[in-house]
């Protein structure tokens, strides 16, 4: 990996947590507040790892491990996603596949860490976590499969380089609906609202939050951490059918993707000030509604 292609990467790691700042501070404009610091984020994340850590009785090594291999899967992720029409560091055939399995193991040990905790509080939260990703992973599947077939290459970073407003013309309506249901996705994977509230601590409501309840210090910065990793990993999918191949340079592409990533987290925001969460039995409902979208784009672009 030349150090052309460790920017992209080193780009994602310093703003990932700029992400859930420009979130706050929307949604604060919204209600009329001043909101927290636009680098709240990075603070909070500095001051858990300078604190000491406290492990419950019933806890084992897999919780103490948990944090650490969820955050190596999504910095592993963060290498195969594009930037923009620069290929990612890690790009091969097929390498959406990984990417889906790195996402899906660094959920894994998020539910075997909360698991281990002993707590039936936590247990909940993470059975509709893995309820949730059941009902949201073949979205993502059928929307790297819809790209495959529609730009003809095998490659997340293949199939950026061919999406450029010549190509898009023709199968507009397809990408259209393949960026609302990654949206939706992204809300789902990300926990926000409508599918959960991430400031939210009443039972009936928690998915996310309640499964690092018992999660503080150290291993709390390396959750929040990679939390942002994954936010950005998600921006960065929908940008880059956003963005089009302006064949300029790469310092205007990248600026102009990063534009992008920044505009989804405003946009994040504002779904947020302008709606509440659903009924948890309505959940799986909106999840079937975006594979459906991804479904109806595919058959356009057999179709077409």
């Amino acid at each position: 990996m030349s150090w052309m292609n460790a920017v992209p990467v080193l780009i994602g790691l310093i703003l990932s947590p700029l992400l859930f700042g420009i979130i706050n501070r929307v949604k604060a404009w919204f209600a009329g507040r001043n909101g927290s610091p636009l680098l709240q984020t990075y603070f909070d994340v500095f001051k858990l790892v300078r604190k000491g850590m406290v492990y419950g009785t019933t806890t084992s090594l897999i919780f103490q491990l948990g944090p650490a291999l969820v955050l190596t899967s999504v910095l592993l992720a963060l290498l195969m996603v594009p930037f923009g029409t620069m290929a990612a560091p890690l790009s091969f055939k097929g390498d959406f596949i990984l990417l889906a399995y790195l996402l899906g193991v660094s959920r894994f040990f998020t539910v075997l860490s909360a698991l281990d905790t002993g707590s039936s509080f936590e247990g909940m939260g993470a059975s509709r976590e893995v309820q949730f990703a059941a009902l949201g992973e073949p979205t993502f599947m059928l929307g790297a499969l819809l790209m495959a077939i529609y730009t003809g290459e095998m490659s997340l970073s293949g199939m950026v380089r061919e999406i450029h407003f010549e190509a898009v013309g023709g199968q507009s309506a397809a990408v259209a609906l393949l960026v609302a249901a990654w949206m939706m996705l992204l809300l789902t994977e990300n926990s926000r609202i409508p599918v959960d509230d991430p400031n939210t601590h009443l039972e009936l409501t928690m998915i996310h939050e309640v499964m690092v309840l018992d999660t503080g210090g150290p291993l709390l910065g390396m959750v929040t951490y990679a939390s942002g990793i994954k936010l950005w990993i998600f921006s960065a999918l929908i940008a880059n059918l956003l963005v089009p191949n302006l064949h300029a340079g790469a310092v205007t592409q990248g600026a102009v993707f990063v534009a992008a990533v920044l505009l989804i987290a405003v946009v994040v925001g504002v779904v947020e000030s302008i709606m509440g969460r659903v009924r948890m039995r309505q959940i799986p409902k909106v999840l079937v509604g975006a594979t459906a979208l991804v479904a109806t784009g595919l058959i356009m672009t057999l179709a077409g």
